[in-house]
């Protein structure tokens, strides 16, 4: 989380420090028309700047995983994009419309116009001529923005319907970043702001026009077809095994996909709930029925039916020196758990972890379902990991201090926790407070990429 923060606000930082260079007049006395003009352009600046990078992530590149710590934790980034861009938007808007309404009700006087200088650009006086469409093209965008995002941030929004409308946030984008490659003031072009911005535009409106086209992930994704399902009524689950003869370059326990059944619905993330084998290419995932998709995919998958499957993605994979791990995972959070525990078993022969190196792990559960519990003891057991049961009816709440006196040696492990962001959260400042280190050594999936 640490690195997400310092991009974020180094990039909010970077933004703002290289408009105050190009902007010198910020500092000196100004009249409020002259103040105004000024924050028109800045929030401009920071507005779009934001939306080009959440843009760029929406194409879930790779190469920053590991700094960031995941693509789960690159959707936190990109969701905190999208919310400081709409923030400042309105700012931005405000600062453009209200002294315009506060002039016509009397209660600013607008100044006397000056005398323009004669404009000697041709660049510059093309992007004039068709700054009237540029405002109203921003502006109309800017309305269709605001009302997408905040459907983005609405999670009861059924997601059939937040993955259509969230695509048109790419089409907005365009439009936005005509209204700012023309009313961005013009002698920023020449300096590191308008350089940074140029950049930023660029990659965003390549972004956008990948997103419009249905391209993200496209040389990640392999065909597959379901060989088997079987559902668990009393956790409300369904394992779906997946056959993936060709192109699946093979992952770690820990590690997600994201799996289309239905081109209408779109991409879902799913945790891998398998290890990988090069001779029986397949890929199991373990879904919950939590909302209206998920809820569905009892009726709608089927045996034999095709698949696309795209990633891996992930870096909640266990990789560590550490000579014990406490592995907790809360509800359908057992999931990559699940997936190690298979891996172990495979490559008992062989460990590809630290010599030596054991495991606790804990499952917190509201629901249970015999078979399903079975067949995780079973996967304990032939992994020799130590399984902790924790069934909420029976046991109460899974605390830090309960994990604590089942694992003497919690000072020395690292944590591996899924589950519930509250959950999470809690345990972590639970154990923080017990002085455990847990900038290096909690690890916590955010898996939630809306």
């Amino acid at each position: 989380m640490q690195n997400l923060k310092h991009a974020f606000w180094g990039m909010l930082a970077l933004l703002t420090l290289l408009w105050l260079t190009a902007e010198p007049a910020v500092f000196q006395p100004a009249t409020f028309f002259g103040l105004r003009a000024l924050l028109i352009q800045f929030t401009g600046i920071i507005s779009i700047g934001c939306m080009s990078l959440a843009m760029a992530l929406a194409l879930r590149p790779r190469w920053p995983e590991p700094w960031f710590g995941g693509l789960d934790k690159m959707y936190r980034l990109h969701q905190w994009l999208g919310i400081m861009a709409l923030v400042v938007a309105i700012l931005h808007w405000l600062w453009a419309q209200g002294p315009k309404w506060a002039t016509a009700w009397g209660w600013l006087e607008r100044p006397a116009a000056g005398r323009r200088l004669p404009i000697e650009s041709p660049v510059q006086a093309f992007l004039g001529s068709v700054r009237g469409f540029a405002e109203t093209v921003g502006e109309w965008a800017f309305y269709a923005t605001v009302l997408l995002i905040v459907l983005a941030l609405v999670h009861y929004f059924p997601y059939r319907l937040f993955y259509k409308t969230h695509r048109l946030l790419a089409v907005a984008y365009l439009a936005l970043a005509f209204h700012a490659l023309v009313l961005t003031k013009f002698s920023y072009w020449a300096s590191p702001v308008g350089w940074l911005t140029a950049v930023l535009l660029g990659y965003g409106t390549w972004a956008a026009i990948i997103v419009i086209l249905r391209r993200v992930g496209a040389n990640r994704q392999v065909h597959g077809r379901i060989v088997s399902l079987h559902y668990y009524p009393g956790v409300r689950t369904l394992e779906s095994e997946i056959e993936v003869p060709q192109g699946w370059p093979g992952h770690k326990p820990g590690q997600f996909a994201f799996a289309t059944s239905d081109v209408t619905e779109g991409a879902h993330p799913y945790t891998i709930a398998s290890a990988w084998h090069r001779e029986n290419p397949k890929i199991s995932f373990i879904t919950k029925e939590l909302g209206d998709h998920t809820g569905r995919l009892r009726e709608k998958l089927g045996v034999g039916q095709a698949v696309k499957i795209e990633g891996p993605y992930g870096c909640f994979t266990f990789d560590d020196e550490c000579k014990h791990q406490i592995w907790i995972g809360g509800g359908i959070g057992i999931t990559p758990f699940v997936a190690r525990m298979k891996h172990m078993a495979l490559q008992k022969a062989a460990p590809d972890w630290p010599d030596g190196q054991t495991a606790d792990l804990f499952h917190s559960t509201a629901d249970v379902d015999e078979e399903a519990l079975a067949k995780l003891a079973a996967d304990a057991k032939t992994a020799e990991v130590r399984l902790h049961l924790w069934i909420d009816a029976r046991d109460g709440r899974l605390t830090g201090e309960r994990i604590r006196a089942a694992v003497c040696e919690w000072r020395e492990a690292s944590i591996w926790f899924c589950g519930p962001m509250g959950f999470g959260e809690a345990l972590k400042r639970d154990f923080a407070a017990q002085g455990f280190p847990v900038t290096p050594h909690f690890h916590q999936e955010l898996f939630q990429m809306r």
